[in-house]
């Protein structure tokens, strides 16, 4: 289209504006069509340069045509018209990506004998109708000063102006106009950015699906050096400080970073067709294709990596840059009594240190760690800056093992782990970490990449929140806090190689115990622990952890005793750290149950059958208070429980207290518990349409449930959810309940898809119960399905333990060995599949 022609065309004709918009639209659109296949030949910076030149053309085209249009024959030249159209923001920093507004500034002189404002209007008209995202501020010359005083993003937005096309006079006057607003209460607009900065960085913190642009390390603390740098030096580009504030190879290194962002950012606008700047996982695929990753994860790695490098650079050199304006003279007395050495302060639980320090030895920065008080701190950018440079010898020397082997004697060394990862020296110091550096986690279930995971586990076992592990933890002694602290850390460190990364974690964690002296058994502890490190949550979560085969086959895999409480804090610090609501009430409770039943078995020589562990647990019962002040018929009622299960699972007060309801229920009673998860208890006498209910509550997600026959035909129900609900929903759970007692009650089941191979059948768990295990895709309604299935088979389920991931599930039914159900395997699985 030759866009020029037609215009001129139009303007010849005396054409309406409508056809010179439709003109700007059509060849716009062409314009934008065209993307893709520029984007494949010039990527990054010089993609956005190339996309920003051309939106230049087409406003300055559109400038012209309303000019045209305005003045006819009598055109005079365009600096003589006191108009100047200059770029905003991205687009005036060359930085424009594909979906993003096209910040435009208008000025203009108050020139008696042109309707300036009538021009800048038309302007608009045009390249709205044009289908244009513009984001507009227009100000006369002289009212700019005022208008930057207003609000800080407007000073802001002001600081990356460059001018488009007008005149060059008012451009010339607007740039004294920006000179003066830019020397003007530095000190406040720099500390107003930096605040600005760290809120958004809470808000978006360092994530595997990074907002590109307002992520830790994303393109917005990119901007915040520049705007710094701008305001300080008056620059135009933050290489111009290459050589001075920073050496070149850092600010090469920051280039190399921010040019994979803004790769990555322009993939996104192509392939989701809007303004996306989340790498999220449903784009990796398109994105890798279009920069040419074969790997999806080098991507992603590529991209956290790339985070990193930014953070830590705008760190370091805004705080060095700000510095001088953040003086504070009354301060120097204090700094000098918490002096640590030439160079290094301590105030408030923060270090600082000085930018004019020379390159320091790590052995002398750790040493320096090793000394201060054993508490949590935080680290000015000079103190990070100093551990960003420190020589760091390889191999590492003896002395510097024998440091490392110190800190790990702390209580407290995440936030020290914290400072080397941001530093960029955790793989420098622990060779074991290079392979998980940046590496990323899709498996539905960790919320960070292996390397902030395992210090947020560190963290994690520092600051334990549930007083009985806390009770643990303190019975340790110095020895095995410092074997559990090394295992926290380095649990997952055998990731990012093809073998299973539990054995390789093994042989990493025992090269670490020979290069920090452990002994043999120290070393043999360490090594269980890893190599066993998602054992208990596993068998937690997944299995029937009341079944004696299962525990004695768990207490082979861990050992001992001592082995079983190392692993119990070390699967709680391990979940913790994941992210999220990971670690929840429901979660804690299996673990807890598993603990004291491994306990039991590791305490006894001799194997405990599930006949003796009911015996013992009756025993208990009976020694009760409340037992003895029961009915004696009640008492009898109570023991003669058919099921072992039932004792295994509950407490003997809460075997006492079910009898009770369950002694008072005449048709049917339930609770409903919402505290730190929904839970449901329900009695009946008369036929309870589970079914039904599972497929009216398919919404909420089931964490376990149970289901056991007391006496005198009555049965219990307990079904426990992995949130909680609100309380205004607690009504309508309940009319649920009560409408679950009629059998008529129908919901219209979701289509669920199970393979014949995703389930599993033994009929030799037991004496008097099979297992049925279902791995299958996670589908909404799905435990409905298959209650209702077994309703239509007349299989009496005892319990179901329900483990669920974003993508899968792998849930476990015990079932009655009734109704000839092992004779009938292949009709189940049928039914189910």
């Amino acid at each position: 289209m030759n866009l020029l022609l037609e215009i001129e065309n139009v303007l010849e004709k005396k054409g309406s504006d409508f056809e010179l918009s439709k003109l700007f639209k059509q060849y716009i659109k062409e314009y934008k069509e065209s993307l893709p296949e520029l984007f494949t030949k010039n990527q990054g910076k010089d993609f956005l340069v190339r996309h920003t030149k051309k939106l230049d053309s087409i406003i300055e085209l559109m400038y012209k045509t309303v000019l045209r249009r305005a003045f006819g024959n009598y055109l005079p030249m365009r600096s003589s018209i006191p108009i100047a159209i200059i770029a905003l923001g991205s687009y005036g920093r060359e930085q424009l990506c594909v979906h993003s507004d096209i910040d435009l500034l208008i000025v203009y002189q108050d020139v008696e004998g042109y309707n300036c404002e009538l021009i800048i209007e038309k302007l608009f008209y045009l390249a709205l109708d044009a289908g244009m995202k513009l984001g507009h501020r227009v100000h006369e010359v002289d009212d700019l000063f005022k208008a930057s005083t207003e609000d800080v993003t407007i000073k802001t937005s002001l600081m990356e102006s460059r001018f488009i096309t007008g005149s060059p006079f008012t451009w010339h006057a607007t740039q004294r106009e920006l000179g003066r607003i830019r020397l003007h209460e530095q000190k406040e607009f720099l500390l107003a950015k930096i605040e600005e900065a760290q809120k958004r960085r809470k808000k978006y913190p360092t994530s595997m699906q990074p907002n590109i642009k307002e992520s830790v390390g994303g393109l917005r603390d990119a901007h915040l050096i520049y705007w710094v740098a701008k305001t300080i030096y008056g620059i135009n580009s933050i290489k111009e400080l290459s050589g001075t504030v920073f050496g070149d190879e850092e600010y090469k290194e920051f280039r190399i970073a921010l040019e994979l962002l803004y790769r990555v950012r322009s993939a996104l606008h192509l392939i989701a067709n809007k303004q996306e700047d989340r790498l999220l996982l449903e784009y990796i695929p398109q994105v890798s294709k279009l920069l040419g990753f074969k790997e999806q994860r080098k991507l992603a790695g590529k991209v956290l990596e790339a985070g990193w490098r930014i953070n830590n650079f705008t760190q370091i050199f805004v705080k060095k840059m700000v510095r001088p304006y953040i003086y504070d003279a009354k301060h120097i007395a204090a700094f000098k009594r918490n002096r640590l050495k030439k160079g290094f302060y301590q105030y408030n639980a923060r270090l600082y240190a000085s930018f004019k320090l020379p390159q320091q030895k790590i052995s002398d920065l750790l040493q320096l760690l090793l000394d201060l008080e054993d508490k949590d701190y935080r680290f000015d950018a000079g103190f990070l800056h100093q551990f960003s440079v420190a020589k760091v010898s390889h191999p590492l020397a003896e002395k510097t093992y024998f440091l490392i082997k110190e800190l790990f004697k702390k209580a407290h060394i995440a936030s020290f782990l914290k400072l080397f990862y941001d530093a960029g020296i955790l793989p420098k110091i622990f060779p074991n970490f290079r392979k998980v550096m940046h590496l990323p986690q899709f498996d539905g279930y960790h919320h960070y990449p292996v390397d902030i995971h395992s210090i947020k586990c560190v963290q994690a076992l520092e600051n334990i929140t549930e007083p009985f592990l806390q009770n643990l933890f303190d019975t340790l002694s110095e020895e095995e806090k410092l074997i559990l602290k090394i295992v926290v850390f380095f649990h997952d460190s055998g990731k990012g190689r093809r073998q299973d990364h539990s054995e390789v974690g093994a042989k990493l964690v025992v090269q670490f115990a020979k290069h920090i002296h452990l002994n043999e058994e120290q070393t043999k502890r360490a090594v269980t622990l890893v190599r066993h490190h998602i054992l208990m949550s596993s068998v937690a979560f997944k299995e029937n952890i009341h079944n004696e085969k299962t525990l004695y086959k768990f207490m082979s895999k861990v050992g001992d005793a001592k082995n079983l409480q190392l692993l119990y804090i070390l699967t709680y610090a391990d979940i913790s750290g994941v992210g999220g609501d990971i670690y929840n009430a429901f979660n804690a409770k299996l673990l807890y149950d598993l603990y004291l039943s491994a306990l039991e078995v590791a305490q006894n020589t001799g194997r405990i059958t599930d006949a003796k562990k009911r015996l013992l647990i009756e025993a208990r019962v009976r020694n009760l208070d409340e037992f003895k002040e029961l009915p004696s018929l009640l008492q009898k009622k109570v023991l003669t429980i058919e099921s072992n299960l039932f004792f295994f699972k509950h407490s003997p007060v809460d075997i006492i207290n079910i009898a009770k309801i369950a002694k008072e229920t005449k048709e049917y009673s339930f609770r409903v518990k919402n505290i730190n998860s929904l839970s449901i208890e329900i009695y009946r006498r008369i036929p309870l349409n589970i079914g039904y209910l599972l497929a009216t509550l398919a919404h909420l997600n089931v964490a376990s449930m149970e289901i056991f026959t007391l006496f005198d035909g009555i049965k219990y129900f307990k079904i426990e959810f992995i949130q909680n609900v609100d309380s205004n929903v607690l009504v309508e759970i309940q009319d649920t309940i009560d409408n679950a007692f009629d059998m008529d009650k129908e919901v219209k089941l979701k289509k669920i898809h199970i393979k014949r191979e995703e389930i599993a059948i033994d009929c030799e768990h037991s004496m008097t119960h099979a297992e049925l295990t279902i791995h299958t895709a996670n589908q909404i309604g799905l435990l409905a399905y298959v209650m209702h299935k077994f309703e239509e088979l007349h299989i009496n389920i005892i319990t179901a333990k329900i483990h669920s991931s974003k993508y899968k599930v792998r849930d476990s039914f015990l079932m009655e060995k009734q109704n000839n159900i092992c004779n009938n395997v292949e009709k189940i699985y049928d039914l189910l599949s």
